[in-house]
């Protein structure tokens, strides 16, 4: 055995029987590599590659997200392209379903396997970008020789968990480099680029899955995460993302049994929610001359719903 690859080995064992184990979760992962998926970090072998009806059928079954997340994949390709990175879209079975790469880097990548159809779940590859994040939940970043297998110890990968608009965890974006000069801080730009984009697609996912509902910013929320809900024409909140459910927490059950939006709000929140949906009200009466039919028509809902609004808001009819 060549000495970085014994090194390499070395020091995962070691990681894995000292007393600090326990604090550190990329050590957690290792064991999980050793203990649980009984993987050998020398190994050889490249990741598994499936057939292409297994990765046309994979795509498939996340063809809502993967059609909702195309325009931020490419956004984020040209952020992170032109310093030999390449992105990932995989399901939450770690398989890459989309990519995003410099065709003069295509044989490079597929070699290293980051490539459509590879299976890099962290049962199969150990510990690596994409497979952990699936399994720990949260944006990380494996770089280099924190990799359980030594020859994936060339790699940095930086992956953000993404989910649906059910709230459960649904893929992972990953952007991926092989080059040794990739500094601390640009990684942690490639970070940032990362949550930004997984964020996005969660929202672009949601608003589709909900395309004939209000869609509002939850109050109680960090600004700066994906909390959205989803709300019907009857003032009735008929969805939200994960970040919305913790927020307000909003259990499956709850969300079920219906809860009215206005619940939600605060005093002052709800005198914003009423004056946003007076000015709708407003702009949808005039643009159809004041005909009521027109007006709830143009905004999706049935005409005696659009009589319970006005009266409730207070706006008067155009005659």
């Amino acid at each position: 055995m060549n000495t970085p690859v014994r090194r390499h080995q070395d020091l995962v064992q070691a990681a894995i029987t000292s007393h600090g184990a326990a604090r550190s979760a990329l050590v957690a992962s290792w064991q999980r590599s050793v203990d649980l998926h009984h993987l050998d970090p020398a190994a050889r072998t490249l990741p598994k590659r499936l057939s292409d009806a297994e990765l046309n059928a994979a795509r498939q079954a996340i063809e809502p997200l993967v059609g909702a997340a195309r325009e931020t994949l490419d956004r984020l390709y040209l952020a992170v392209g032109g310093v030999g990175c390449c992105v990932l879209l995989a399901d939450r079975g770690g398989i890459p379903v989309e990519r995003r790469g410099a065709p003069v880097d295509d044989e490079t990548f597929r070699n290293w396997g980051l490539w459509t159809g590879s299976v890099w779940s962290e049962d199969a590859e150990g510990t690596n970008g994409i497979g952990t994040c699936l399994v720990e939940e949260r944006l990380l970043t494996i770089h280099r020789d924190q990799h359980f297998f030594t020859r994936n110890t060339a790699l940095s990968c930086t992956t953000a968990p993404i989910y649906d608009h059910q709230g459960r965890l649904a893929a992972a974006l990953d952007v991926s480099s092989c080059r040794a000069d990739l500094t601390e801080g640009f990684a942690n730009l490639i970070a940032t680029a990362v949550a930004d984009a997984a964020r996005r697609i969660e929202a672009e996912n949601f608003r589709l899955a909900f395309s004939k509902a209000r869609i509002l910013m939850a109050p109680k929320a960090d600004r700066a995460a994906t909390a959205l809900i989803a709300v019907n024409s009857d003032d009735m909140v008929v969805g939200a993302t994960r970040a919305a459910r913790a927020a307000l927490n909003l259990s499956p059950e709850t969300l079920a049994a219906g809860i009215a939006a206005a619940d939600l709000f605060d005093e002052s929140s709800r005198t914003d929610l009423l004056q946003a949906e007076r000015a709708a009200l407003q702009r949808a009466l005039a643009q159809a001359g004041g005909n009521v039919s027109a007006a709830a028509q143009r905004l999706g809902i049935s005409r005696a719903t659009l009589h319970r609004k006005l009266n409730r808001s207070g706006v008067k009819r155009i005659h």
